[in-house]
């Protein structure tokens, strides 16, 4: 792994985007211990200001805010700055975001909780050319399939029918599982 004295020579700038203000503090102050120069943004808004005034090396963004998806960050700073590092946190992680973040140019994509060393590893991966760690505790399928299923009922305004329909199953099919605790 490249330590912090290695990585003096480098533009250690980096833009955290969050809306959680009590993550992005600590991630903040766990980032300034590593060396970073960081500035942080609570909106998808902010975010586009800070990387069009000054696009950053690094970028941590969360994928949904308030005001948005994050990923209009993580791509604006790859058109301004196309060898700069982003990675995409998110609580409603699935395939289908994963794929669209690497393509408009994360180097990872991170479920949360992620801790600061978990972030500074993919930050840094390709520096090193090796990938970071798989995570210690990552989701079963049958959570990543259940976490997908809350995520489109509440995207349809929790209407069972109309998730049903989305999801191509039947509605007594999804209301069995919506019954259901979420599996581990």
């Amino acid at each position: 792994m490249t330590s912090v004295p290695e990585l003096l020579d480098k533009d250690l700038s980096l833009l955290l985007v969050d809306d959680d203000k009590p993550f992005l503090t600590r991630l903040e102050r766990a980032m300034q211990k590593r060396g970073f120069d960081v500035r942080t943004a609570d909106s998808v808004a902010a975010g586009m200001a800070q990387v069009k005034s000054n696009p950053p090396a690094f970028a941590v963004v969360d994928m949904r805010l308030e005001d948005g998806n994050g990923l209009e960050v993580v791509s604006t700073l790859k058109e301004r700055r196309p060898d700069a590092r982003a990675v995409v946190l998110t609580g409603y992680g699935n395939i289908a975001t994963a794929v669209t973040a690497v393509k408009l140019g994360a180097v990872d994509y991170l479920a949360k909780p992620a801790d600061a060393d978990d972030v500074f590893k993919a930050l840094m991966a390709h520096e090193d050319e090796i990938k970071a760690d798989p995570p210690e505790n990552p989701m079963s399928a049958d959570r990543v399939r259940w976490e997908h299923i809350q995520r489109v009922y509440e995207l349809c305004d929790r209407n069972v029918s109309e998730t049903a329909r989305r999801l191509n199953m039947h509605r007594r099919t999804l209301q069995r599982i919506l019954a259901k605790r979420a599996p581990r």
